[in-house]
This record gives structure tokens, C-alpha cells and sequence, in this order.
């Protein structure tokens, strides 16, 4: 159905580098566990279910993590890496996201950035989750996995499907209040029919806003009011 690719280690604002290599570590045990699952009609996967509590004892150390604005190292940090991968494989597919959460903030610049803004995935083990049900009459299977330079992932299906998906984002804008900056954007899906190449309909996933991190530059910033247009999601 999908098959993607995120680079491993990328220079993320002023984030110290060994906190991605140390990334690397945690991908290799969480991929292990999610790599051949099947998700049968019916089923639901759960990141956290399958993953569990990354802890020092299952052999995870120190990597990064996002948390109150700020990268800093925690056991287990990076393995929303994963997260990521798999949704935006997922939304090429008929599986249904049932429960994914985004980080309330955007900490780093565009460096390289290949999706869209707006596709990750928050997790925190037993609180925060990526969940996708299986609404369809035949089974599914992911393959993950770390490469040299690569974390790699695919869907596949046990039959060829009817349709393929294109995600994309819409509105992409920068917003400020005072000192402070918002970025906000729609993320859309196009269904596509396999058999003509012709666009079936068009879906909003999500709409997103999160207070900028950094100092937006080259890009263009409307400027607002809090207290008349605060920013939902």
C-alpha cells in the first residue's frame, strides 16, 4: 500500500547529536516489535500496546525528547520517530486512525523537512497513543525497520485495493501575538481510483496550530489579536 522513509540522524536546531544517536538504539527495539505484525478485519493496533514502557531494563538509554517546548534526553526518546512512519502510512491506506495526539508546539525549523508539517505523533506510554482499526475484509501487515541511514517501513496488503491516496497540506501560516508565534495548517487526504488515476473526493484530516519555538523567518506572518482570534485546534 505504502511504503516510506525518514532519514535517522538530522540537525535539529541546536539539539545535541548524540541524543540521535543514541535514537537509533530505541528505533532497533520498538521496531522490533511492531516488524510483521498483521492487522486482522476488526483489529485495532496500539503503539503502546505493542511497544510498551521504554525502559532502561529493556535495553533503551537516553534519547531525544520533546517535552514542555524544550529537547531534552529521556529514556526512550525517539521512538515517536516510529509513530510518525507508521501514520503517515497509514493515512495512504483504508485504515482507520482512531486515536493520535500532536505535540502542542513546534520546536524546530524546516531543516530538510519531507512531509508535511503536521503529520507526527505525540506518544507518552499509557497516556498518549497512536491507535488505527482495520475496517476492511482482508488483512494487513507492517514491515519496519533501521537501516544505514534510514528508519523504513511499509504497508502491505494481502490483495491489491481499489484505491490509493494522496496527503497534503493546505493553508500552511505563521501567526503572532505579541512576542509570541503560532503556525497553522489543514492536512488533507485525496482518494484516488486505481483503475482511471481520477480523484474520488477529498477529506480534512486535521487542522493544526502550535506555538513556534523558534523565530520564523522568510515566511510570511499575519500578525493577530488573542483576544479576539485565539488559536484553537
Amino acid at each position: 500500500m505504502k511504503r516510506h522513509k525518514s532519514l535517522l540522524l538530522r540537525q535539529l536546531g541546536e539539539s545535541e547529536m548524540w541524543m540521535q544517536h543514541n535514537k537509533v538504539t530505541n528505533l532497533k527495539l520498538a521496531c522490533a516489535q511492531v516488524d510483521g505484525v498483521l492487522i486482522r478485519p476488526g483489529e485495532t493496533f496500539s503503539f503502546n500496546k505493542l511497544v510498551g514502557n521504554a525502559t532502561r531494563r529493556k535495553g533503551y538509554v537516553k534519547g531525544m525528547r520533546l517535552s514542555n517546548g524544550q529537547a531534552r534526553p529521556g529514556i526512550g526518546g525517539g521512538i515517536c520517530q516510529l509513530a510518525n512512519l507508521l501514520h503517515w502510512m497509514v493515512l495512504h491506506s483504508p485504515l482507520t486512525v482512531t486515536q493520535r495526539s500532536t505535540h502542542s508546539f513546534d520546536p524546530f525549523p524546516d531543516n530538510g523537512r519531507v512531509l508535511p508539517w503536521g503529520v507526527g505523533c505525540s506518544i507518552v506510554y499509557n497516556y498518549v497513543d497512536l491507535q488505527f482499526r482495520n475496517d476492511t475484509d482482508q488483512t494487513f501487515q507492517l514491515r519496519v525497520g533501521v537501516g544505514e541511514r534510514y528508519l523504513e517501513g511499509e504497508i502491505l496488503a494481502e490483495r491489491p485495493t481499489s484505491t490509493s491516496y494522496r496527503v497534503f497540506a493546505r493553508g500552511e501560516r505563521f501567526l503572532r501575538a505579541g512576542t509570541q508565534h503560532f503556525r497553522r495548517n489543514e492536512i488533507w487526504r485525496t482518494t484516488i481510483d486505481r483503475g482511471t488515476g481520477s480523484p474520488v473526493g477529498d477529506e480534512l484530516i486535521r487542522e493544526n496550530v502550535a506555538l513556534v519555538k523558534y523565530i520564523p523567518t522568510d515566511v510570511y506572518i499575519v500578525d493577530i489579536d488573542l483576544s479576539q482570534h485565539p488559536p484553537t485546534t
